[in-house]
């Protein structure tokens, strides 16, 4: 993850155990998707109008996009109203909205199933609308996860470890044939989306050869994902 977790709380104290949780969920996503740029959770204790229920929102900065889920109680007086089964499931959900810990549990199980929607949304449009332009790398800076490549039209393009594809800035190497997007950066355009092409050859070609560095590192400060 480009940032470390942060962890707000509402209506209560910080909690070890909470912080524990989050740390743990936060693992478990990243062994799922490892191109998380920085995850944000709300903790807000129980108020008197919502029967002691904790309400946890997560916001996961993804490459484009930005997932949500907000778990709010819902209570509010109708269980009496509900079907049997259907009441049934709402009572567990109380019960297990009164533990904060499982209030995490539940909102991150929700943000993984976000998560798993995002990743195949991502993998049909590199499918279907795969980049065609072809770069090569001209530097590379494994100490500090980024490259440049160089452009048909000879621009200079930043890129970060976390936009090459399928992790494999190992792979890469001087010389390397990449396709990628262009996109804008704070500091001017920059690829994203960076694939290499004919991604086996090269990278059986990559473990015949070592590293080769740039030698004097640009003044261009490594930043997340994307750049920002």
């Amino acid at each position: 993850m480009t940032l470390p977790p942060q962890i707000t709380y509402r209506n209560m104290k910080p909690e070890p155990r909470l912080e524990e949780a989050v740390l743990k969920e936060t693992a478990r996503l990243e062994r799922f998707f490892d191109r998380i740029m920085s995850c944000r959770v709300m903790i807000q204790g129980p108020k008197r109008q919502q029967n002691n229920l904790y309400n946890v929102r997560i916001d996961l900065g993804v490459p484009n996009e930005e997932l949500l889920v907000e778990r709010h109680p819902s209570l509010h007086g109708t269980l009496q109203d509900l079907k049997g089964p259907r009441k049934s499931k709402q009572t567990d959900l109380e019960r297990s909205h009164r533990d904060a810990v499982r209030a995490v549990h539940d909102a991150f199980g929700e943000m993984r199933r976000r998560l798993q929607d995002y990743v195949r949304r991502m993998r049909g449009l590199t499918k279907h609308h795969e980049p065609r332009i072809v770069a090569k790398v001209t530097k590379l800076f494994p100490e500090a996860d980024y490259g440049f490549l160089e452009t048909p039209d000879g621009q200079d393009l930043y890129f970060h470890r976390n936009s090459v594809l399928d992790g494999r800035f190992e792979h890469l190497r001087l010389g390397s044939e990449v396709h990628f997007v262009e996109e804008p950066g704070e500091q001017g355009p920059q690829a994203s989306t960076v694939k290499l092409v004919h991604a086996p050859d090269q990278a059986r070609a990559a473990a015949r050869t070592g590293v080769l560095r740039t030698t004097r590192p640009v003044r261009r400060k490594a930043t997340g994902a994307s750049g920002h």
